[in-house]
Order: structure tokens, then sequence, then C-alpha cells
């Protein structure tokens, strides 16, 4: 006997009375038909669709095979089954990802949006199914595609921030599939296919152009009717209630006093002849006419479309389908379509039988067979097989036997669900977020992106999309969280490039922003916490111009803002003028951002220069104290005055620094010089507003730079001549340099100075 050629498909339609056998092909006329046998079980071996004697269905399932070997001359190795849907469960559900930025979604996106519906699915079963079942995954198909909240058709390529679908998977228990498997390997077969009787049934009966209606396919068996619900396209319900054809039989046997069997005639036969003859038990015979079983099964027949009906309205969204199909031998009991369709509301032309006329793409090489519902689902168990190819594979995970329902696209992450993972522990986690509101509008930072799940297949690194392979070991330790949100205000968009400017003794200042938070003012250094209330101050007081600036004022000085008279505590908001007299300047580069300090007049250092011409006499130092007792006689202007108030007090200055100078010898300052030194320097003084203005060349960051306007000129001056954003800080300390050295902003100049300005990272 020769084997099957590999392009042949054996299926087998086990079923509660009998088991049908089909072989055939497929090719571009359709499928071909080449040989088909069914053979009742000798005893109720199989109840409501599951098998209760494994030995006995497996000798029928044996005398079919060996029957089709022998009408064809081929041996039959391998076979296609269908699981039926006694206690079938079916979950829909809607999934969805969201990107943290629009995406281009692609095929590996899809695959996780499926898994993520499968994982839900279970987890929902799970909460409402009892213990005693341990389900399976069997299948799953998706229902609808949304595209940032609009239903799409397809998704693969469209650019998305979240996309959804709905997603309805179906589950049967371990052990109605156990029970299938062991009794076709006893039979000598080798499972290459497997599906659920009503998916079989409506790939014949309901062809994907119908599937657009709204229409119920139900195929009435023996133990079970499976129910199938079509609707824009697509299936979208899968249903099963435990009433089918044995329900009358049993009824018949009870009335008349016969046997299984004869029973089971007895209602074929009445659905086709007007009398039905038959013995009973006791050896009697009897005639009746066809109508006395009609009018004795129709109480049951009625309940059993009642239930049905009632099953395809909840199915259906409570509310009934457009027409339905039958299929199944139990569907052909007389009266039958007539009650579903008068429970179901609807013209009874709406509810059919499907047998012949759904059969135009099957062809038939023998014509010893007969078109009718019988074979509407054996074909549709064959033609299964060629759209897609399953089975239960055996593979070792995490040290742990699992077997696993292999529908031809299986991956490392299905059998880490199937083994009850939860998604959380197979994808990297983000630490947690932290919520908080800045200016009035509320904000999160993300926190820190986890590591991946790492995952092995025989030894070797593989990721979750990897296909499974038989017998393989899988070794999966979970996926990390990752640290938590963290960010300092300093880290803040709004922390860096928001600036606030003042005028300081008429030079342009800029300064960042003070932030308060929960009412607080907090340094840049502060940690960002749940729930922060953050505020960018709109104000700097006097002082804290005068800290950033590194300089300190007078005291003995009037402060004016704005014109009036104020102090260290004055409030100074956006583009308000600030004079002060100072007594110490400098700059600095605030960290995070930047200042000008205002140019200051040089007379101190003047005066020191110039004492250094003086006369060394000890005896000056004990009789003079006061410069004012000379200038009684002089007759200065007002502004001359207040600049010799100024140089007054320099000029102590320069003494007492040249006094605390051990190197030097302290300054010997006769009282008849003094009068005439001071003259000279007021004079000086007095003359600076009427100098001339005097060009001055120096090299700005390579580049010659000519000074104007000003008689002398301060590093800060640069400024006024270049193109150099001093708000432009990001986090970064400005550089000042003169000649490769640090300087001031207050800085003298001279002729040829080499200038260096440039920004620098904090380190």
């Amino acid at each position: 006997m020769a084997t099957i050629d590999k392009d042949y498909v054996f299926g087998l339609d086990i079923g509660t009375r009998n088991v049908v056998g089909t072989v055939g092909y497929n090719d571009d006329e359709g499928f071909h038909v080449i040989a088909q046998y069914s053979e009742e079980h000798d005893s109720r071996a199989m109840i409501d669709g599951q098998i209760h004697d494994i030995n006995r269905v497996s000798k029928t399932i044996e005398n079919v095979k060996t029957t089709l070997e022998d009408k064809i001359k081929m041996q039959l190795t391998e076979v296609c089954i269908a699981a039926a849907g006694r206690v079938l469960r079916t979950i829909t559900t809607r999934v969805a990802i969201d990107y943290d930025e629009e995406t281009v979604v692609s095929g590996e996106d899809l695959h996780t949006l499926d898994l993520i519906g499968v994982d839900q699915a279970q987890k929902i079963l799970k909460e409402n199914e009892e213990e005693k079942y341990k389900f399976y995954c069997v299948g799953y198909s998706v229902m609808k595609y949304y595209l940032n909240g609009e239903l799409f058709t397809s998704l693969e390529g469209h650019k998305a921030n979240k996309i959804e679908e709905v997603i309805i998977v179906t589950f049967l228990p371990e052990d109605v599939v156990d029970g299938l498997y062991s009794a076709v390997e006893k039979a000598g077969l080798k499972v290459a296919n497997l599906t659920l009787e009503p998916i079989a049934a409506i790939n014949v009966a309901i062809p994907e152009s119908f599937r657009m209606l709204n229409i119920a396919l139900v195929d009435v068996g023996a133990g079970t009717s499976d129910i199938c619900i079509t609707r824009d396209g697509s299936i979208i319900a899968y249903g099963m209630i435990p009433y089918a054809g044995d329900e009358l039989t049993e009824a018949i046997v009870h009335e008349y006093l016969v046997d299984f069997a004869t029973a089971e005639l007895i209602k074929k036969t009445s659905s086709e002849e007007k009398e039905v003859t038959f013995d009973d038990i006791m050896g009697l015979s009897h005639t009746i006419p066809s109508k006395d079983v009609w009018k004795l099964v129709e109480p049951i027949e009625q309940k059993m479309a009642d239930a049905v009906a009632d099953k395809i309205i909840e199915l259906n969204g409570d509310k009934a389908v457009s027409a339905a199909f039958v299929v199944g031998g139990g569907g052909r009991v007389h009266g039958f379509t007539d009650a579903l369709a008068k429970r179901l509301d609807i013209v009874k032309e709406r509810v059919a039988i499907r047998g012949e006329e759904v059969m135009k793409n099957i062809i038939f090489e023998t014509n010893d067979l007969t078109r009718d519902s019988l074979i509407v689902t054996p074909i549709g168990i064959c033609l299964n097989y060629y759209e897609q190819k399953n089975n239960f594979i055996m593979i070792h995970f995490n040290e742990e036997m699992m077997k696993l329902y292999d529908n031809g696209h299986l991956t490392v992450v299905d059998a880490a669900m199937q083994a009850g993972w939860d998604t959380d522990e197979l994808f990297p986690r983000r630490g947690k977020e932290i919520h908080y509101t800045i200016n009035g509008t509320a904000k999160m930072i993300r926190g820190e992106e986890g590591e991946s799940a790492v995952v092995k297949m025989n030894d070797n690194i593989v990721g979750l999309n990897t296909p499974l392979e038989p017998n393989c070991y899988i070794t999966i330790e979970a996926s990390t969280e990752g640290g938590k949100a963290n960010c300092t205000i300093e880290q803040l968009e709004e922390f860096t490039s928001a600036t606030i400017d003042f005028f300081v003794s008429g030079n342009k200042i800029s300064c960042p922003k003070f932030v308060e938070v929960n009412g607080s003012l907090e340094p840049g250094s502060y940690e960002i916490k749940e729930g922060d209330v953050i505020e960018t101050r709109s104000f700097y007081t006097v002082g804290q111009i005068a800290e950033f600036m590194d300089v300190e004022i007078d005291d003995n000085y009037s402060i004016l803002v704005n014109g009036r008279e104020a102090d260290k505590n004055t409030l100074v908001y956006e583009n308000f003028d600030v004079d002060w007299t100072l007594t110490g300047y400098g700059a600095t580069e605030g960290e995070g951002g930047d200042t000008i300090v205002a140019s200051m007049a040089e007379t101190s250092e003047e005066v020191k220069n110039n004492s250094d011409n003086l006369t060394d006499t000890e005896e000056s130092n004990n009789d003079y104290t006061d410069v004012d007792a000379y200038d009684d006689t002089k007759d200065y202007d007002e502004e001359e005055l207040n600049k010799k108030e100024e140089l007054n007090r320099a000029i102590s200055e320069a003494i007492e620094d040249a006094n605390a100078d051990e190197d030097e010898d302290p300054l010997d300052i006769k009282g008849s010089e003094i009068d005439s030194v001071v003259d000279e320097i007021i004079e000086d003084a007095s003359t600076k507003t009427r100098e001339v203005p005097i060009p001055l060349n120096v090299i700005v960051n390579n580049e010659p730079i000519t000074l104007t306007g000003k008689s002398k000129y301060v590093f800060v001056d640069v400024f006024d001549f270049i193109d150099f954003d001093t708000r432009d800080s990001r986090g970064r300390a400005i550089v000042t340099n003169i000649n490769g050295k640090r300087c001031g902003y207050s800085d003298r100049l001279k002729t040829g100075d080499k200038i260096d300005i440039y920004w620098q990272d904090l380190k």
C-alpha cells in the first residue's frame, strides 16, 4: 500500500453518534473529495461531544481509516480533527498600545497587540471559571482595528499615537483535547491539525463574501449544537448549547421501547417517509405514521430551538440575526428550522438547512456520496488544514514540561503566557513617574526604562517572538522595572530658558528666574517630588540681585528702584531700574546662568596707584586722618564735591592697604603735600567727563575688535561690540579671560589685550 501524498488531506469528524472520514485534495478548481466513509459507534462511547470510552472510539476511528485506505489504495498516517464546543469558552476583549510619540505601526506591533489581547482574555477567563478546568487557547481572531480611536481595516504602515483591537479568543479544556489525541493515536494516526467544529463548518457553509451579513450558523449534532455568528466581514462570536439530536432519540427510546440504534433509525426515517416500521425490545413489529413521531418529539424540539435561538440572540448583542443556516444531522428533524425561525422572529425562509447549495467549489470524484448537511463539517475540517496547519507540541519551560496548542505561529511569548506569566514580566517596565504642576500646567516625568526579559532557547539568547521548536528548552528571567523618575529644578526647561531682565546702573542684567516649590523658594538642585506645585517667580529683591552679581552695596548711600528710595528687601520686577553705590565688586558666573556686572568707576584703583608716588613719612600717618579739613577753601561745584568724597574714601583705603603690607615701608605723607595731592586727584576726576573718546583695539575670540565711544574701557564694554547672547546659558557657565587669565567684568582693558568669552558645561 502506498503512502498518501502530502498534497492529500485526511479529515475526521469524530461525532457523538458516528465518525465521518474524508480524503481529498485542494487545487485551483476547488476541493476534490476522493473518498468518504461514515461509521456509527457500537455503543454510547461519546456523550455530548466528549469521549467517554477512548478504546471504543479508537476502534471506530481505526475502522474508518482502514476502509478509506482500501478505497484509495494508500496508507493514512496523519489526520485532521475538530473538537466539539461542549465546554468551549470565548472571550471578547479590547486592548490598546499607546506610543510615547507618533510611530509607524509595524507587523511586530500588531503581533504584540494580539498577545496582549490573548493575555487579557486568559485573565478574564480565570476570573470567571471554576478551577476544575484547565483551559488552552486554541485560536483567536481580530474583529476590529482602531487607529487613534478611528475604525480601520488594517493598521500596518500607518502612523499612530495609539492602536487598538477587538479580539475574540477561544479556549477548550485540557481533557477534551487529550481525549481526542489519545483516541486518534491508539488508531495509529498522528494529529496534523486541530480546529473547532463551528470553525470547520463555517468554512463551507458561510463563504467570506457572506460574512458582511449578520448570519448565524448552527451545527446541530447528536450531543451538542455549536453556534457561530458573523457580521461586518468577520466571526464575532462562538457558542454552544448541550441540546441536540440525542435528546430526541432518547424520547423515542422511552416511548416505543426500542434500543438507541432503533430509535435513531425511527427519528431519521420519520423525516424522510410518511410511515415508520420497527421492532421493539419485545420483538413486536410496529408501523406508525411519521406524524406520531413528530408530535412526540415536538416539545423537546421546541426546547432545543428555544435554547439555540436564545444563545444566538445573546451572542449577537441581545438581538436576532438576519438569517440562520443549519448543518448537521440533528438539524434535519422535521419542524426544527420552522421552530427556530419563529423563536428568532424572522421569516421561516431565512432559516434553512445548508447542503448541496454551499458545495459549488466541492468536487466529488465518486458517485456514491450524498451532498447534504451531514458532510459540511467533515469537508470543512479538511479545508481548515490548508488555511492553518496546527498541532500540539511539547516543550520544556523553566524546567517544566508543557504542552501547547500549535496554531502554526507559536512563539516564546505564547509559551510564557500559557505558563501564567503576566505581560509585565515579559516586557520592560518604566519606574514610577512623577506628576507635578508648573505655572499652572500639569506635567509628568517618566520613570526610567527597565530591562527586557532574558530569554534563552536551548541555551541561546533569543527574542520573545522567536518561533517555538518541538522539545526545545526555554528559560526566561523576568523583566525588571526601571528606576523611579528623577529630576531637579535646574533640569526643567522652564528653569534653563526663563530669565528676567533688570537695568542696574544703566546696564541690562539677565538673571534666571527663581523657583518656588509649594510656596517655598528652592535651589536648582531641589529634587521634584510627586504632587509638587512649582512656580517661576517673576521678581528678585535688591539684595538677591547684588548677590547674583557678586557685588557689595554701600549702606551709606541710597538705593533707588525706579527713582524711589528702597532697601535690600525691595522687590524688583521685569525691566525695573536699580541704582546703588558699591563698596566692592566683581563678577561670577552664576551656576546655570550668567550676568553682566555694571561698569564701575575705577577711582579707588587710580588713587591706590598714585599713592605709590607719595613721600614715605610716618609722621603724616599720625597727623592726617581726614582730607575734608583741607577742602574747606576749595570752591568746587556739586559734582566735584561728590567725587571728592568718594576719592577721600579711596585714599583712606589705599593708605590702610599699604600699611597692612609688611613687605612695604609704611606710607609717610606730609600734611603739606596732601592738599596738593588731593587737589590733583579732584582736578583729574572733575575733568573726566570732559575727556575725548579714544578708540581701543583688542582681540576677542581671535577676532580684532575696535572699541569706541569712551576714553577708558573695562571688560564689560566688549559685549557692546560682539554678538554674544548672555541669556543662552542652558545650564552652562560663562568663561571670561584677559590674556589667558580669569577676569572680572570691570577689569580695565589695554590696547592689544586678548579676550576670550565662551560658555562652558558645568561638571
